[in-house]
């Protein structure tokens, strides 16, 4: 249950950049498609219409696959996040959040007593029950790969509290959302957003916590994220790969033939 999460945690702390793809499809076929080109899956459940019966589909091809299935949750909430890690979730990612009250709830909800106060009953990660629940239970609280999304004003004011937060191991920005709280939305180069995020990334890495960032398939802004010291991306989706490279493919065919 735990290997590929063990397996994605040891890559940041050596360091290494990770890329993953969103996956917004309700087929599991498209996890299946990608999970060997990537070091994570992304599912989300933020912005695109996925039942919790289809994400368990998923994460059972997850698994399979030995990838971590990371999970973009609409929001707070024990109600939200319970089911989620109980179909057996390698990480959550939640949004929007705004104080350091509000993060330490998300923790506590997703660590089990006495870290935390989630309720109990991993029917999946304890393979149907035939695993050793106490096992079960410290490997749960120690590899759970738990992050929020800094994509307020408020959270960025409150960054040095946040990432102190123990049982917390990341934060992602949401440079996107960041831009509009700053009222220019999608300016992701405006000195205000910059200084954000550099005034993240230096919190986080004093921490010793990664940071993570929602991102398109631009190489460029992808590896000038990197150089700042950001390490985890959700690079694309599914459907949008399908898109992009028809678009350019047709493109291609079209000027052949008219050379």
């Amino acid at each position: 249950m735990f290997d590929a999460i063990i397996d994605f945690r040891n890559k940041l702390q050596a360091g290494r950049v990770l890329l993953g793809s969103g996956i917004y499809m309700t087929d599991p076929q498209s996890s299946e498609a990608l999970a060997d080109s990537v070091d994570f899956l992304w599912y989300d459940l933020e912005h695109q219409a996925m039942s919790v019966e289809a994400l368990r589909n998923h994460l059972m091809v997850a698994r399979h696959k030995n990838k971590p299935g990371i999970v973009r949750v609409p929001g707070p909430g024990a109600a939200t996040l319970k089911p989620i890690l109980d179909i057996g979730a390698h990480g959550i990612v939640v949004p929007n959040v705004r104080t350091v009250e509000e993060v330490q709830q998300i923790v506590d909800d997703c660590r089990f007593p006495p870290q935390g106060q989630r309720g109990f009953w991993p029917m999946i990660p304890t393979n149907y029950c035939r695993d050793d629940m106490a096992t079960y239970l410290a490997q749960s609280d120690k590899h759970l790969f738990v992050s929020v999304m800094i994509e307020t004003i408020e959270a960025v004011e409150s960054i040095d509290e946040i990432v102190a937060i123990e049982g917390l191991d990341s934060v992602v920005m949401g440079l996107m959302d960041l831009s509009g709280a700053f009222g220019v939305l999608g300016q992701a180069d405006h000195p205000d957003v910059v200084a954000s995020t550099d005034k993240v990334i230096t919190s986080a890495r004093k921490a010793g916590m990664p940071v993570g960032c929602g991102q398109g398939t631009n190489v460029e802004t992808i590896c000038a994220l990197a150089r700042r010291g950001i390490q985890w991306f959700q690079s694309g989706a599914d459907c949008l790969y399908m898109v992009e490279f028809m678009e350019q493919f047709a493109d291609r065919i079209k000027k052949n033939l008219e050379a």
